[in-house]
C-alpha cells in the first residue's frame, strides 16, 4: 500500500520560509515524478514544481525563483523549500506521485503567510 504523507506546514510571516516534506512508503511502479500542488480556498488547484526521477525539476511562473524541490531517495523524502513566502502563497500543499498507472496523492499541509 503506497502512502504519502505531507509534513511541514504551519504559520509563517510574509518573507519568511518553510521546508515542506513529502515522505513515501510503499511501492509505486514506474515512478515518473514527484510533484507538489497547492489550492488555496476558492481557487483552483496549481501545480508548484515538479522533479522527475531523471532530477529534471520544473516550476510554476508565480514561484520561481523562490521555492525549490529536491529529493533523498535513501529517505523516500521529496522536499519543497519555499524562501520569500508571500501571502497568496498560503494554501494546502499536497504531494502527488506520478506512476505509470495511476497517481498517488497525500492529505496534505496547509501553510498560512500573515502580512
Amino acid at each position: 500500500q503506497v502512502q504519502l504523507v505531507e509534513s511541514g506546514g504551519g504559520l509563517v510571516q510574509a518573507g519568511g520560509s518553510l521546508r515542506l516534506s513529502c515522505t513515501v512508503s510503499g511501492i509505486i511502479l514506474r515512478l515518473n515524478a514527484m510533484v507538489w500542488y497547492r489550492q488555496a480556498p476558492g481557487k483552483q488547484r496549481e501545480l508548484v514544481a515538479t522533479i522527475t526521477t531523471g532530477g529534471t525539476t520544473n516550476y510554476g511562473d508565480s514561484v520561481k525563483g523562490r521555492f525549490t524541490i529536491s529529493r533523498d531517495n535513501a529517505k523516500n523524502t521529496v522536499f519543497l523549500r519555499m524562501n520569500s513566502l508571500k501571502p497568496e502563497d498560503a494554501a494546502d500543499y499536497y504531494c502527488s506521485a506520478r506512476g505509470s498507472l495511476r497517481d498517488y496523492w497525500g492529505q496534505g499541509t496547509q501553510v498560512t503567510v500573515s502580512s
